[in-house]
């Protein structure tokens, strides 16, 4: 606890100093989540006010954020820590957990910023042959979506299990987690290009691109036109800059696997999508796919059902507005769709926060595949396809981030509705479906996130 200053009241300082604490390691994890820094911005200024700090103001960015309980008081500042990719899934859950009980203040500062510290330095809870188990599933559900032979499905859980090797060994090692996607992306492809070129395995982007797809930067993209969308110029122009970068350094490697190995011609690595399994084939992957996201980023099993619904919903949408309206609504209308799911189950009683079930959802869309696609077509092809193909990529990343925008106001727009008709009736059913109002103090000092 901070020492007394001799110009500040004896009793108030060390609560503001602990309440303050509590703040910066609230808001710094939440950033550590890729959450949307105007929505951190949101949890902490409910947080504040349940805790009697209505003038509290906050600047929160990607690497750090500032937090002053009051205009005349100091500031301080906290980093957020670069871990090279998003929290576990169960570690996202636990820290919404504390958020909801912080924005009824049912926690002490103090021990707010105990819990937050415990969370963000929590292990993996499975051993390490499992995780690899996890992103191999992974692997596999992707390449069922694909449409693939059953050869296909074979290398591609091969691929996987060395992708998730990779990634464990930058898990462990910081310096090598902003290399690890050109080397995954090399590895993989130059494996891919070497096999088909040999006639060794039936190889081609249905078996290359499924073990890239978590690399594939959907959810920062996404995340930065939320922000420019909310006037977070700053941290929204950051998070573009370092998605397409993640896209560069993925394509790098391939074109470099491309170079050393050469690159088969396009017959073999681009064909059309056929039902090459079973109509099923899809529709499993996405449950398949489900399984290895849940043990590889460590799903709560609370969350379990909510995750699958939204990946269910989210794949449905993108069926069915590509059958019916082409592939760039489809992406959109899927993307709408889990993004006004998730907010929803989130405020079901049980639900997990929403970033625990439609970020995996960014990786089953997988907006960036079109542009590893268009890449290897283009070093096929020519210059005028690439233009086309760069295209594309833009068009598909932009109209799922449009879509998850427009899900989040729709749910925005729509919180009066809920409040005063939805809620009351769901309050009616034989079972407690909804999470408890909150306190009576707690509404009278703003309250809290549910009730805004």
């Amino acid at each position: 606890m901070a020492e007394t200053q001799q110009d500040q009241p004896p009793p108030r300082l060390p609560d503001d100093a602990a309440l303050q604490q509590f703040l910066l390691h609230l808001g710094s994890a939440l950033t550590a989540t890729g959450e949307a820094v105007n929505e951190v911005q949101d949890h902490l200024q409910a947080v504040a006010v349940a805790y009697g700090a209505s003038r509290a103001r906050f600047v929160v960015l990607p690497t750090f954020l500032v937090v002053a309980l009051d205009p005349t008081q100091p500031a301080t500042l906290e980093p957020t820590p670069q871990l090279g990719g998003v929290l576990r899934l169960d570690q996202t859950s636990a820290l919404f957990g504390i958020l909801k009980r912080a924005t009824k203040a049912e926690i002490d500062p103090t021990e707010g910023s105990r819990e937050v510290l415990g969370v963000m330095a929590q292990s993996s809870p499975y051993r390490t042959v499992f995780l690899l188990v996890g992103h191999m599933i992974l692997t596999m559900g992707i390449c069922l979506i694909l449409q693939p032979t059953w050869s296909d499905v074979a290398l591609a859980a091969a691929f996987g299990l060395l992708v998730g090797v990779l990634s464990r060994f930058g898990a462990r090692w910081t310096p090598a987690q902003t290399l690890l996607p050109v080397a995954a992306a090399f590895i993989v492809s130059a494996l891919t290009f070497l096999f088909a070129n040999q006639g060794w395995a039936f190889a081609n982007l249905r078996t290359m691109v499924p073990p890239l797809v978590t690399f594939l930067p959907g959810a920062a993209l996404t995340m930065a036109v939320i922000e420019l969308s909310a006037a977070q110029m700053v941290s929204g122009a950051s998070r573009l800059v370092s998605g397409a970068l993640q896209l560069v350094l993925l394509a790098f490697g391939i074109v470099t696997a491309a170079e050393a190995f050469g690159l088969p011609s396009a017959e073999i690595l681009v064909n059309s999508p056929q039902n090459l399994i079973g109509w099923w084939a899809p529709w499993l992957g996405v449950v398949v796919f489900g399984i290895g996201v849940a043990i590889f980023y460590a799903a709560p099993l609370g969350a379990l059902p909510g995750l699958f619904l939204v990946l269910l919903v989210a794949f449905l949408g993108q069926q069915l507005g590509s059958a019916l309206l082409g592939g760039y609504i489809g992406g959109f209308i899927g993307a709408l769709a889990m993004t006004v799911v998730a907010r929803l189950v989130e405020r079901t009683r049980f639900g997990p926060p929403a970033l625990v079930s439609f970020l995996p959802g960014f990786w089953l869309l997988v907006p960036g595949a079109i542009g590893l696609i268009g890449l290897t077509e283009y070093i096929a092809s020519g210059t005028e396809l690439a233009v086309q193909n760069f295209l594309g990529t833009l068009g598909a990343m932009v109209a799922i981030a449009v879509g998850v925008l427009c899900g989040y106001l729709l749910v925005d727009a729509v919180r009066p509705l809920y409040r005063h008709a939805v809620r009351p009736a769901l309050e009616l059913l034989p079972f407690e479906l909804l999470p408890p109002e909150t306190t009576k103090s707690n509404r009278d000092a703003g309250g809290s996130r549910d009730d805004a």
